[in-house]
C-alpha cells in the first residue's frame, strides 16, 4: 500500500515525500489502519521496519484533522539515544506541519530544556526520569497529554521503568479519553498485561511474529577460544573491510578495551557506553551516522535504538545473556528492506547463551570455521580479557518468579542457619553452666572432707589434759589479760568467739572442757582468779525495768500504778 491511499493530511504527505517514503511497510499499513481511526494498539514487529514513522504520522494527522483541546502528545523511550533519534525523525516529518517538538532526558543540564518548556509544545519526547522531575516541579501537566506512545516497551521492563510509567499513566486522562500506542520488537506477557491494564480495548498487531530476525540479514557464527577472540575480530575486519560496523559487547569495560586495542593496531574507531557524558555520546552517534567514524564499539544499553543508515555489519564480540538482545543487536542492520550481515563470536564463556538465542529466533545460526589466515597474528595491545578470570554466565535470563523463589530459599536457609546457631549457643551455655555447678559442688565436697579429716587428726593428736593440777608460784596474783582486737568493720549482735584461757604464768592454765564437772570448774576458776574469787559480790541478774517505748504504754503504766491496791 502507498501512503497516498491513506487519505492523509496534505501537510503530513509533504513531510512523507520529503523523507522519501512512498510505500508503507507491513507494520505501517497495519498500524495506520487502526490508529488513524482512533483505536488503541499494541504492536509487535521486527526491528527497523518503520514503527517510529507509524506513530509519528498518526500524531500529526490527528492533530491536524481531529478535535483536540490541547494538541499535546507524549512519546516515552527507554534511552536518551533513542529519544534523540525519534526527535530527528519527528522534525523531518513535521517540516510542513508546524508543530513544536521538545526532547527531554537526563545526563544534561536543565537550562536548555527549561527554555523549551517556556513555549507551548505539541510533542514531548523523552525518558521517564526527566519527565517526572518536570511534572513534580509543576512545569509539565500530564493531564494535558491526549496521545501517549510507549516505544520499546520490553526494554522498559528490562531497565526497570515500569513503576515510573505507571506513575505517569495514573496522572493522565482516562483511557477512553486518550489514544495510546505501544510498540516493541518483542511482546512478552508482561507487556501485554500493561496494555490491557492502561489501554482502551487495544488491538493486537503482530507482523511476522514467528520470524523475529530479518530475512535479509546474513548470520554467521564462529567458535573461537577466549584468548583468540580479538585476533579473529581483527582478521574479520581486515578481510571484510566494511564501510560501517557496529561491535557489541556485554560490558562497558570490554567495549573500552576492544576500542583501545583496535586503535593500537591502526584501526580508527570509537566506543560508547553509559558512563560517557551525554554531549560526547551524541557527538559519537552523529559521527557514525555521518560516516566520519566507520567502526563503533557499544554496549546493549548505549546501542539500543541507534538508527544508522546503510550499516553494513554487526559483530557480536560477546553473545548476549538475554536472547532478546540478540534480536535488537542484529536489527541495527538491514533496516528498511536493506541487506546486512551479522557475525557472532562464541567462546567457551558464550556457548551457554547460544541455545536460548537459537530457540528464540527458531533457527540454527550457520557455523563457519576460521582458517589460519583469518586469525591475525602478532596483534599489538594488551589482552582484552583478564587472565585467569572467567565470568560465569547464566544460559538465559532468570524470570521474576525464579528470582523470588531463589530469594525465599536464601531467606529460609539463613533463618535455619541462625536458628541452629542460637540453639548451639544455648547448648554451649547450658553445658558450661552444668560444668561450672559440678565443679563448685565437687570443690565443696572436697573442702568439707578436708576439714573433717583435719578436725579428726587434731582431736587424735591432742593429749589428755588434766584439769586438776598444782597451781604455779604466781597463781594468787591476778594475771594480765591480752587485749582483744576489735574488728571495726564487723557490727551486730553475733555471738562472741570462745576466748583462749591461757595465762602468762610459767606453768600455764589448761583449757576448760565443755563437759567439766562443778568441782573441776571451781578448781579452774580458783587457779585462774585466785583463792579469794568467791568473796566478790554477787551480781543481780534480774532484768531491770525498761521504759515504755510508746506514749500509750507510758499512760497505761501511770494508771496501773494508781490502781494498785493499797497494802
Amino acid at each position: 500500500m502507498k501512503f497516498t491511499e491513506l487519505n492523509l493530511h496534505p501537510c503530513v504527505m509533504q513531510g512523507i515525500e520529503k523523507a522519501g517514503f512512498t510505500e508503507c511497510t507491513p507494520v505501517q499499513e497495519a498500524t495506520l489502519e487502526k490508529t488513524l481511526a482512533g483505536m488503541d494498539v499494541y504492536v509487535q514487529s521486527q526491528t527497523g521496519t518503520g514503527k517510529t514513522a507509524a506513530f509519528l504520522i498518526t500524531i500529526f494527522h490527528r492533530f491536524l484533522t481531529g478535535a483536540y483541546r490541547y494538541k499535546k502528545a507524549l512519546v516515552l523511550t527507554p534511552t536518551r539515544e533513542l529519544a534523540v533519534q525519534v526527535e530527528k525523525d519527528a522534525e523531518l516529518l513535521d517540516e510542513f506541519c508546524g508543530f513544536k517538538i521538545g526532547c527531554f532526558y537526563g545526563g544534561v543540564g536543565y537550562a536548555t530544556q527549561d527554555r523549551l518548556l517556556s513555549g507551548d509544545l505539541n510533542l514531548y519526547i523523552g525518558t521517564p526520569g526527566r519527565l517526572i522531575d518536570y511534572q513534580k516541579s509543576g512545569k509539565i501537566d500530564f493531564l494535558k497529554f491526549e496521545i501517549l506512545v510507549i516505544d520499546e516497551a520490553d526494554r522498559m521492563f528490562d531497565m526497570g521503568f515500569i513503576p515510573d510509567i505507571r506513575y505517569m499513566i495514573k496522572r493522565m486522562p482516562l483511557p477512553s479519553r486518550r489514544l495510546t500506542m505501544l510498540f516493541s520488537a518483542t511482546l512478552s506477557q508482561r507487556v501485554k498485561q500493561l496494555a490491557w491494564e492502561y489501554m482502551n480495548d487495544p488491538v493486537e498487531i503482530e507482523i511476522n511474529p514467528e520470524h523475529l530476525t530479518v530475512d535479509l540479514i546474513t548470520q554467521e557464527l564462529y567458535h573461537i577460544g577466549r584468548e583468540e577472540k580479538f585476533n579473529l575480530l581483527f582478521g574479520i575486519l581486515r578481510a571484510e573491510k566494511p564501510k560501517s560496523v557496529l561491535i557489541f559487547t556485554n560490558m562497558k569495560r570490554t567495549a573500552e578495551r576492544v576500542s583501545r586495542r583496535l586503535s593500537a593496531n591502526g584501526i580508527i574507531n570509537d566506543y560508547i557506553s553509559g558512563d560517557l557524558p551525554q554531549q560526547k555520546r551524541l557527538k559519537i552517534i552523529d559521527d557514525i551516522k555521518s560516516g566520519k567514524t566507520e567502526i563503533l564499539v557499544a554496549t546493549d544499553v548505549a546501542g539500543r535504538g541507534l538508527h544508522i543508515e546503510e550499516l553494513d555489519m554487526v559483530i557480536n564480540y560477546d553473545l548476549p545473556d538475554d536472547p532478546q538482545n540478540y534480536v535488537h543487536r542484529i536489527g541495527r542492520t538491514a533496516r528498511a528492506g536493506k541487506s546486512g550481515k551479522a557475525i557472532s563470536l562464541a567462546s567457551e564463556e558464550d556457548v551457554y547463551c547460544l541455545e536460548p538465542i537459537e530457540k528464540l529466533i527458531a533457527m540454527k545460526i550457520p557455523i563457519k570455521w576460521a582458517d589460519e589466515g583469518l586469525i591475525a597474528t602478532n596483534v599489538a595491545g594488551a589482552p582484552v580479557h583478564d587472565h585467569g578470570r572467567v565470568r560465569r554466565r547464566t544460559p538465559q535470563r532468570e524470570t521474576r518468579k525464579q528470582r523470588d523463589t531463589q530469594r525465599q530459599r536464601d531467606t529460609r536457609r539463613q533463618s535455619n542457619a541462625q536458628r541452629q546457631s542460637n540453639t548451639q549457643k544455648q547448648s554451649d551455655t547450658q553445658r558450661q553452666g552444668n560444668a561450672r555447678r559440678k565443679k563448685i559442688t565437687r570443690n565443696g565436697q572436697k573442702q568439707a572432707a578436708s576439714e573433717q579429716t583435719r578436725s579428726r587428726q587434731h582431736d587424735q593428736a591432742r593429749p589428755e589434759e588434766k584439769i586438776r593440777s598444782e597451781p604455779g608460784p604466781g597463781a594468787g596474783v591476778s594475771q594480765k589479760k591480752r587485749p582483744r582486737r576489735r574488728n571495726k568493720n564487723r557490727r551486730g549482735t553475733a555471738a562472741p568467739k570462745q576466748m583462749n584461757t591461757r595465762t602468762d604464768s610459767p606453768g600455764g592454765v589448761p583449757k576448760l572442757k565443755k563437759d567439766a564437772t562443778p568441782d573441776e570448774r571451781l578448781e579452774y576458776y580458783r587457779v585462774k582468779y585466785g583463792e579469794n574469787f568467791e568473796k566478790v559480790k554477787t551480781t543481780d541478774l534480774t532484768p531491770k525495768s525498761t521504759k515504755p517505748r510508746t506514749l500509750v504504754e507510758s499512760i497505761r503504766g501511770m494508771f496501773g500504778k494508781l490502781k494498785k491496791p493499797e497494802k
